[in-house]
């Protein structure tokens, strides 16, 4: 098992490696398998590239991300600017419908509402405004609303986790109306959200519980 200093270093050199990202930007801590990201960036994308590098890092379990965007003065935009753009992007982008998302832009943090049929549209509306200017973070606050009126197929979402590359031994799949949880361990946070994003294409659901604990297997790495 790693050691926390260990754990710290490893999680640097992966954001040294990253070429869009200046390691000297941001603090990494370690405790436990939990990973602490501090520092300022100056664009939204930066920060959510720190975030995804630390998760595919073996050893962490946990991520605590309190990374600033603060942008350079020539850089500034209003809040109305922002909301331009970024209406402009989510009607340029195919996988979101016209005219059923909604944000508002506070401060350059910008909320997304409104209902949509599946979760990779909401998930497309959030990226289509990563790289946007002024953008200091996205609140997707998205519901879904499931056109289907059917069952959700238990035994098809378990079926869809077998045939994939995750070790899905130990995770157990619940179907509470159109909620589905997912409970048990897997061995890397790679894997809980691809679990997650397989849940999410069930047809009918409406939300999923992802509450996979990540235990890495270090016998599996070394």
């Amino acid at each position: 098992m790693k050691t926390n200093a260990e754990l710290q270093v490893d999680v640097q050199n992966a954001i040294k490696w990253e070429p869009l990202l200046h390691a000297a930007e941001i603090g990494v801590t370690a405790k436990d398998g939990v990973v602490s990201l501090t520092g300022v960036v100056d664009s939204y994308i930066k920060k959510m590239e720190a975030e995804d590098t630390a998760k595919k890092v073996i050893g962490v379990k946990a991520l605590v991300e309190n990374i600033e965007v603060r942008f350079p003065s020539n850089w500034a935009k209003t809040d109305a600017e922002v909301a331009t753009e970024v209406l402009d992007a989510l009607k340029a982008n195919h996988y979101v419908p016209n005219d059923k998302v909604t944000a508002k832009v506070e401060d350059g943090w910008v909320t997304l509402a409104g209902e949509l049929p599946w979760n990779y549209q909401r998930e497309a509306a959030k990226i289509a405004i990563h790289g946007l200017s002024g953008v200091k973070g996205v609140s997707n606050n998205i519901k879904i609303k499931s056109e289907s009126n059917g069952t959700i197929e238990l035994s098809a979402i378990e079926s869809t986790l077998r045939r994939s590359s995750i070790d899905d031994s130990d995770i157990d799949v619940s179907v509470s109306g159109t909620t589905v949880t997912l409970s048990g361990k897997v061995n890397s946070w790679y894997q809980k959200e691809e679990a997650g994003r397989i849940a999410w294409k069930a047809r009918g659901i409406c939300d999923v519980k992802n509450e996979l604990s990540v235990e890495y297997d270090y016998l599996l790495v070394l």
